[in-house]
């Protein structure tokens, strides 16, 4: 029998996503030797099969409740999932056969999929997060299966890493909400000095944020901290990926007034948008061509324009903050 894993999945409380599929999925996984541990805000008389329900009040963000549960698990692995998200039956099997490739690795993680039974407007979202405009080419293996990598930053909901680790680094940093991932990941790799990998076989399915107002809340947060970050912890988030959406709404701004005053750059300033255009109708073909749903297409196009302006707008916002507001 391989690693004992600990699956820790904060909450603010049972809900159905946990008592429909997080926690079936997880029990149906090929491999066995695991435990589940659940923490929700407030004590509650319910139960869940084969999982330990561990109150975490008055600790309530995200970060706290995974400290405590990686203090509660008795596993050698830690395994962290979002309470909207379900695994692959292969997931542990999967992971843990990664892990034995050396101790190297310090952590595993893979991609988390729009589940297919998601509504229109959860699919649109998902569409932002996995094509490669509507991510602006950073973070597309998150939510889309690519090849085998090493990487040095990645979301909390499927990410596997040694307790041992973990504990080195002092765990998750509860100041950084979104965000402690993104200082654990650094943690692991550049005071540990060891490798986190990625695999498309680790896979999760993630339920999406609706468009246009949960989905943009979401954004809104991720731009804020990633720009305060570029700034704080320039290794992982000073990169071009997450600047472009910034340098086009910056282009689209401070362009304006220069094509009244130079002609030649009409010229460069209408090829840009040309250009973008014909981005946005490739992916929104994309769509179609995979979804056969002209209405989705549609929608994909025209979130992934409000994601950016959003992002590109509030990224510099974050990154001339002396403190973020978690």
């Amino acid at each position: 029998m391989g690693p004992k894993v600990s699956v820790i999945i904060p909450v603010k409380k049972i809900n159905d996503y946990l008592r429909q599929e997080t926690v079936p999925a997880i029990l149906k996984q090929i491999y066995s030797n695991f435990e589940i541990i659940v923490l929700p805000d407030k004590p509650t008389k319910e139960k869940l099969p084969k999982t330990k329900i561990i109150p975490t009040w008055p600790k309530t963000g995200p970060a706290d409740k995974r400290d405590l549960g990686a203090q509660k698990a008795t596993g050698e692995i830690l395994a962290f999932l979002d309470d909207d998200s379900y695994p692959d039956k292969n997931w542990l099997k999967k992971a843990v056969k990664i892990f034995r490739e050396g101790k190297a690795i310090t952590a595993v993680c893979g991609p988390t999929l729009t589940p297919p039974h998601d509504n229109l407007r959860q699919k649109a979202s998902g569409y932002v997060w996995s094509t490669w405009l509507g991510s602006g080419g950073a973070g597309t293996y998150r939510c889309a299966a690519q090849p085998r990598r090493e990487v040095e930053d990645f979301p909390s909901v499927n990410f596997l890493v040694r307790r041992k680790d973990f504990s080195t680094v002092g765990g998750f940093d509860s100041h950084f909400w979104p965000g402690e991932d993104t200082k654990l990941c650094l943690d692991l790799v550049y005071q540990l000095k060891k490798k986190i990998i990625y695999d498309p076989g680790v896979l999760v399915y993630h339920h999406r944020r609706e468009v246009f107002g949960p989905h943009l809340k979401q954004i809104a947060r991720y731009a804020i901290h990633r720009g305060h970050f570029a700034r704080i912890l320039p290794q992982t988030s000073l990169q071009v990926g997450y600047l472009v959406p910034t340098l086009f709404v910056l282009g689209l701004i401070i362009g304006l007034p220069l094509l009244f005053i130079y002609p030649l750059f009409k010229l460069i300033y209408l090829a840009a948008i040309l250009v973008y255009l014909v981005l946005l109708l490739a992916t929104s073909t994309q769509v179609y061509l995979r979804e056969k749903n002209l209405k989705l297409a549609f929608l994909v196009t025209f979130t992934i324009v409000v994601t950016h302006l959003t992002y590109g707008v509030l990224f510099v916002r974050g990154f001339f903050s002396r403190k973020i507001r978690q």
